[in-house]
């Protein structure tokens, strides 16, 4: 039978193997040396909790997945049926199609069609390759409709060091503020990480506090946004470029792994924090004809 993420993308270098799936372009492994750097899943399977899959045109929540357009009421499907938000943008569940593919790299396209909610028309694509200490993944975005198109990109890895548990690895994240949020995780208020459990700049034992947080002021240290370090000191790091400010952390002990359930973290990259389409934070606003790129990857000292 088919997989039900469609079609796997194999890419490989060295000691180096990913595999990138038709459905969300979603990175479904990612392993060095035969150390997984990402949370696998079997490819008979669905991405748990969205694992690495493509968040487009807008990342995390749209609150009541409504909006306005030059005073005009859009309304998104709820997809957070639960929390009644539009959640992860419109190419969730959508199939890419391959237009380049390399022993150790791919690029995925796939279209974001005019619709109830978000009458705009973009064609997109992502773009794996495997480099010399990780791995480096590009989005473009080219709006091909004729009214200029409010844009946000985010990606939902959930990284890893395969061979520590979870819970003992050290998290650090360079961002200065973080988002409060309401019962049904949208944003409150954006605030100082100073004092606060949220204050993730020095580092925190996963296994001390869970997080469901979007953190701003992101400052990147030679382009390292995010750091998972083991105990021995290895470490799988996550790189942003200038056009991501903002960096969602997501910790739960409901992963499936193993035959059970264990602690997973994702280190999500996104160029807006959660509601942008309300807010206007991060937001780009790409005109007709115009191509937006964007960058972030997965740098490993093993």
């Amino acid at each position: 039978m088919s997989a039900p993420t469609g079609e796997q993308f194999v890419i490989s270098r060295g000691t180096a193997r990913a595999v990138i799936t038709e459905v969300a372009a979603a990175l479904r492994e990612f392993s060095v040396g035969g150390i997984d750097l990402t949370e696998p899943y079997a490819e008979d399977s669905t991405p748990p909790f969205a694992n690495g899959i493509v968040l487009m045109p807008w990342p995390n929540r749209v609150e009541d997945g409504l909006w306005h357009l030059d005073g005009k009421r859009q309304q998104l499907e709820i997809t957070e049926v639960d929390r009644h938000n539009s959640l992860h943008g419109l190419l969730r569940f959508s199939p890419y199609r391959p237009v380049e593919q390399t022993a150790h790299s791919v690029t995925l396209a796939a279209a974001v069609f005019p619709q109830h909610g978000y009458p705009f028309h973009l064609e997109t694509t992502v773009r794996y390759e495997l480099v010399d200490d990780g791995l480096a993944v590009t989005h473009q975005v080219t709006n091909v409709g004729t009214e200029k198109a409010p844009v946000a990109i985010g990606t939902h890895p959930f990284l890893t060091i395969g061979d520590v548990p979870s819970e003992d690895l050290v998290l650090t994240v360079h961002a200065s503020t973080y988002f409060e949020v309401d019962a049904r995780l949208n944003p409150t208020a954006e605030s100082p990480v100073d004092g606060t459990r949220y204050d993730l700049r020095r580092g925190s034992v996963v296994a001390d506090q869970f997080f469901d947080t979007a953190f701003g002021g992101v400052v990147t240290v030679n382009g390292v946004s995010a750091t998972l370090r083991a105990p021995d000191g290895r470490e799988v790091r996550l790189l942003q470029d200038e056009n991501h400010g903002y960096v969602q952390v997501f910790t739960t002990p409901r992963f499936p792994k193993n035959g059970g359930l264990g602690v997973a973290v994702a280190v999500e990259p996104m160029t807006a924090p959660p509601n942008a389409l309300n807010s206007g934070l991060g937001l780009r606003w790409v005109e007709p004809g115009e191509t937006w790129s964007v960058s972030w990857g997965i740098q490993h000292s093993l």
